[in-house]
């Protein structure tokens, strides 16, 4: 189920038969997670790109194994992208938008200084029917953003490489 309002997100996705994505995971808050990774891993499915998956504790974790990741690699199989997948849920104290700001801004330093780029795919939300409604609700299911928007990167990104040939 494409998200409302994005359709033409789903349009001219690329052929990237021999694309691989990492996806970086959080255990934190799993049902919706997996649930986006499911949705997200289909659609990469779909079109042919590979993926594999690693799991990490919660959100602020994150960007450190991706960085982790794509150092590990660097001469071997790099990554074309990742796609950083987790919810942040709204408590009763300030953690929530710690844990958010310290997530989103290491993600966008891995976009400032990786030759690869890095899908924002986690949800932050005020309550858990925020959550539903984003993980196969009324909005769909953003995993499947998350995978479209990273084959659209990696497209992006190949045509810069090459010189917008």
């Amino acid at each position: 189920m494409a998200s409302q309002g994005n359709e033409q997100l789903f349009k001219g996705i690329p052929n990237l038969q021999d694309a691989f994505i990492v996806i970086i995971k959080t255990a934190w808050n799993a049902k919706w997670v997996d649930g986006m990774e499911k949705a997200c891993k289909k659609v990469l499915k779909a079109h042919g790109v590979k993926s594999t998956s690693i799991i990490v504790p919660g959100a602020v974790e994150i960007p450190f194994a991706i960085k982790q990741h794509y150092s590990y690699t660097q001469g071997k199989h790099i990554p074309d992208a990742y796609i950083a997948l987790g919810t942040v849920i709204q408590g009763d104290t300030p953690h929530f938008d710690y844990v958010c700001k310290y997530a989103t801004e290491g993600i966008l330093q891995l976009n400032l200084s990786m030759d690869v780029p890095t899908i924002m795919g986690i949800l932050t939300v005020n309550n858990e029917e925020q959550v539903k409604d984003r993980v196969g609700g009324k909005h769909g299911n953003k995993g499947e953003e998350f995978a479209i928007t990273a084959m659209q990167m990696i497209s992006m990104n190949r045509k810069m490489i090459q010189g917008w040939k």
